[in-house]
């Protein structure tokens, strides 16, 4: 992975990755990671979560969580998705993992193209970051592998919705779950559960 983070350093070296997993989901909680990595850290198999299978995400997190200098995994749960929108939870939820952090970082990058103020610490966004920067590479991971662990727990309670296969995306499977039995607790109201009406992304 060439890594973009050395165009943005400016000389920084203590860079923390932001990503999250879980947007696009009809139910459950939203998974937002920061990551700190080691200088010169590189991994082969390192790169976009959504690029990888499940057994090489399984692979990659006890390394990054031995190798990382820091990292930090917060949930976002749907009825705070519902109150302040996918968008709003999501970076919420990236500035909590950084306030876990043991060390305090002197950049933060963020994959995509929204991010708010957090402190005092210099923020970049970075489209398409969990394929060009390996910080946030193994924040995807992180939150990837962290949620995917949550839902599966969570559908021994549902085993209906599919949740431990399809992870609670919108799947024909889920939807048809939804008509049948209805919503549960953890189901995100504010969203087009049924696939039945325009939706409003923000």
């Amino acid at each position: 992975m060439a890594d973009a983070a050395a165009l943005l350093s400016g000389g920084r070296t203590r860079i923390a990755g932001c990503d999250e997993a879980g947007r696009g989901c009809l139910a459950g909680p939203v998974f937002a990671a920061a990551v700190i990595l080691p200088e010169g850290f590189n991994h082969p198999l390192l790169n976009d979560s959504k690029q990888l299978t499940e057994a090489q995400r399984d692979e990659l997190r006890p390394i990054i969580e031995r190798e990382a200098l820091a990292w930090a995994v917060t949930p976002v749960s749907a009825e705070e998705i519902d109150r302040i929108n996918i968008l709003n939870a999501s970076i919420e939820g990236m500035k909590r993992s950084l306030d876990k952090l043991s060390l305090q970082p002197d950049l933060v990058l963020v994959d995509g193209n929204r991010f708010k103020p957090w402190r005092n610490t210099p923020a970049h966004t970075v489209v398409k970051g969990d394929a060009t920067v390996q910080a946030i590479a193994a924040a995807s991971v992180l939150a990837k592998t962290h949620r995917d662990e949550y839902m599966r727990k969570l559908a021994q309670d549902y085993p209906q919705y599919g949740w431990d296969r399809n992870m609670a995306y919108p799947t024909e499977e889920h939807r048809a779950a939804i008509r049948q039995y209805g919503v549960t607790p953890y189901h995100r109201k504010s969203f087009n559960l049924l696939g039945d009406r325009e939706e409003v992304l923000f």
